[in-house]
């Protein structure tokens, strides 16, 4: 089936099998940001940004994609470098596995809400496994990222 949709801000076409799921169709297609952690819709690893919206790739059909737009994290590196050095700062970047679905549902999270409480990261992060740190250190990695931000740091 042949598809059209905007990948990283550049539109393609591409034939792909109905079967495909997203996660794999973007692999194939030099996003290796986009990691397959569980196959089951439950560590987050896989997030992208479609149509703006923070989805698990591994649940998402390929053809579902035509005519809409996928962003993944080599789309948004530099609004994914404001803050990286933050949560790496707090010791919550262990081994780094879980660190782009943290932070393509923080872009998620900062573009709806500019100023979320702990409580309202620790709620938008629960979807994303972390094996080695869990969430308080990408929390406090957030927090100091909004605080040098409020501060006039960045």
């Amino acid at each position: 089936m042949e598809i059209t949709l905007t990948l990283n801000n550049k539109k393609i076409t591409a034939d792909v099998p109905p079967d495909t799921i997203l996660l794999d169709f973007l692999r194939e297609r030099g996003c290796p940001s986009v990691k397959c952690g569980c196959e089951t819709s439950s560590c987050g690893l896989c997030t992208v940004l479609l149509d703006e919206k923070p989805v698990l790739s591994c649940s998402v059909l390929a053809v579902r994609t035509d005519g809409r737009s996928v962003t993944t994290l080599e789309g948004l590196q530099d609004e994914a470098a404001e803050f990286v050095g933050f949560i790496a700062d707090q010791g919550a970047e262990q081994c780094g596995f879980c660190n782009p679905g943290y932070v393509m549902n923080t872009i998620a999270l900062l573009r709806e809400n500019p100023d979320p409480s702990d409580d309202e990261v620790r709620a938008y992060l629960a979807g994303n496994l972390c094996r080695c740190s869990g969430y308080e250190g990408q929390t406090r990695g957030i927090r100091a990222f909004l605080d040098a931000r409020r501060a006039g740091k960045l």
